[in-house]
């Protein structure tokens, strides 16, 4: 029996995991369940899978939580700390699927752990990618990527040495707005960017597969996981979303993973790696798709693309820089505040105005996050005054 905790299990990768989980319950057993602020679902999953703790990310609500867990047994814990400490339980799989760089030090915790760490959270390999794998080194942690199109290049590498990769290219839906003009974006509202033509997703990461930052962010967790470097690391419009990444050998044979959008496919890779397990998921009909287009992505319209791979080029402390501001971007842009194209001017505002030292410690990676979002919002209020 597989020891599992899940942090982030209320979003959709953890409602995800757990769905496939509930198919094979005799195989599982659920250490940790953490939220960020959804007490009620957080509870009734804790019971339903008779986890031994849940954590709620925010601390005002660990009353509520314990309210709701009393008689079942399952410790309730709250905040910052308590993720920190979940995260470094005796569990043999974690995914780490908590959205933002709020996923950080949990993450951290669980590879200086030494465990097994199914990575979701994108934005904690952007924001401190050198200190992660470094981490993931010194304590023999493995680190099992679950985004589709870097768990498509792990499977294609299949032991291979980097050393014989020609190329690595990450195909990119293009998102719902992959036809229209810059003109035609700028009335975008928030209800338009998060409806995905292909993908069942969060409302932050919807919004960055609009912009086409999500695959900017992709680009430079490629590059930490993958590292044959920059120039060898390519972005492709797919719109079918049915081959989700490509790994081109030194000679010229080219491996593709390819699959139905859902993303239990990659989930249940990661969770029963180095075996395979069943999942519900629709099989791939070529027959009936009967095409796969592509198409080079374009830098002009989509302005992330560029930003995030002068990010990765930068190196240091401004991936950190990038992801905070888009964070805080997406969030204005969710509430109302800001335009659709107001996001990638507000990220490159930002870049061109902070800058930091090269992290040598998370903290110095927090302290780069909080910067930028203190001089994001400085310039979400000029624009809106």
């Amino acid at each position: 029996m597989k020891r599992v905790s899940i942090f982030g299990a209320t979003g959709s990768v953890g409602l995800s995991t757990l769905d496939l989980i509930r198919r094979a319950p005799d195989d599982y057993k659920v250490v940790a369940l953490t939220a960020n602020s959804d007490v009620d679902s957080l509870a009734a999953l804790a019971r339903e899978t008779g986890a031994q703790v849940a954590v709620i990310g925010q601390a005002r609500l660990h009353g509520a939580l314990k309210a709701a867990l009393a008689g079942s047994g399952i410790a309730a814990a709250a905040g910052e700390e308590a993720l920190v400490e979940a995260a470094a339980m005796d569990a043999d799989w974690t995914m780490a699927a908590i959205v933002g760089c709020a996923g950080l030090r949990p993450t951290m915790a669980a590879l200086k752990a030494g465990r097994t760490v199914a990575l979701a959270n994108k934005e904690s390999l952007v924001s401190a990618g050198a200190l992660m794998m470094e981490a993931a080194a010194a304590s023999g942690a493995t680190l099992l990527p679950v985004d589709s199109e870097h768990n498509a290049i792990f499977q294609c590498l299949a032991g291979s040495s980097l050393d014989d990769v020609a190329r690595i290219t990450l195909t990119a839906s293009g998102g719902p707005f992959r036809t229209r003009s810059r003109a035609e974006m700028a009335d975008i509202t928030p209800a338009q960017a998060v409806a995905h033509p292909n993908w069942s997703m969060g409302a932050k990461i919807s919004v960055d597969s609009a912009t086409m930052m999500n695959k900017g962010l992709e680009l430079i967790e490629a590059a930490h996981l993958f590292p044959v470097g920059l120039d060898r690391i390519e972005i492709l419009v797919h719109p079918q979303s049915v081959i989700h990444s490509m790994v081109e050998y030194r000679d010229r044979s080219t491996l593709a993973q390819l699959g139905s959008p859902d993303m239990r496919i990659p989930i249940a890779h990661a969770l029963a790696w180095p075996q395979r397990i069943a999942t519900p998921c629709q099989p791939l009909d070529l027959a009936h798709i009967g095409r796969l287009d592509f198409e080079a992505p374009d830098m002009e319209r989509f302005p992330a693309l560029r930003l995030a791979r002068q990010a990765a080029e930068a190196g240091g402390a401004i991936p950190a820089i990038l992801n905070a501001a888009n964070e805080v971007a997406v969030a204005a842009f969710l509430a109302g505040q800001i335009g659709f194209l107001d996001i990638a001017m507000i990220v490159e505002d930002v870049l061109n105005r902070y800058s930091a030292a090269t992290p040598s410690v998370i903290d110095d990676v927090l302290a780069a996050d909080g910067r930028a979002r203190m001089e994001a919002g400085q310039v979400m209020e000029r624009l809106t005054a």
